[in-house]
């Protein structure tokens, strides 16, 4: 598989780690959107949102606990952030790896 997220999963690219455990790994985006902007993703590779199947709600718990952990370690957990899961192309999904956006550290606008 060509996945550049599970690449990083597996220690072939290198990133910025902010969380990782068992099942989950956390990295700073290579093109920041705002102060912190953090992909939280599972080590498993589900595509997008749209896969995600009955057995795989374990697996959403622990992507939310890491978002949790995240927003702590960045500092955004008291003043607020956005998370973001892009899914498709009118969606901008340029990865096909599900990922949830962990965006924050600055008041953020509205835009759709």
């Amino acid at each position: 598989m060509d996945c550049i997220f599970c690449k990083i999963v597996n220690g072939e690219l290198p990133s910025k780690k902010v969380y990782e455990d068992e099942h989950v790994v956390a990295f700073h985006d290579i093109s920041p959107i705002a102060p912190v902007h953090v992909l939280t993703i599972p080590k498993k590779h589900i595509a997008s949102a749209m896969e995600l199947g009955e057995g795989d709600a374990e697996l959403l718990a622990q992507l939310h606990h890491a978002i949790r952990e995240v927003a702590r370690a960045t500092g955004v957990a008291e003043s607020g952030f956005r998370i973001i899961s892009n899914i498709g192309s009118d969606g901008q999904q340029t990865v096909p790896h599900l990922h949830f956006h962990v965006i924050g550290g600055r008041q953020l606008e509205w835009k759709a």
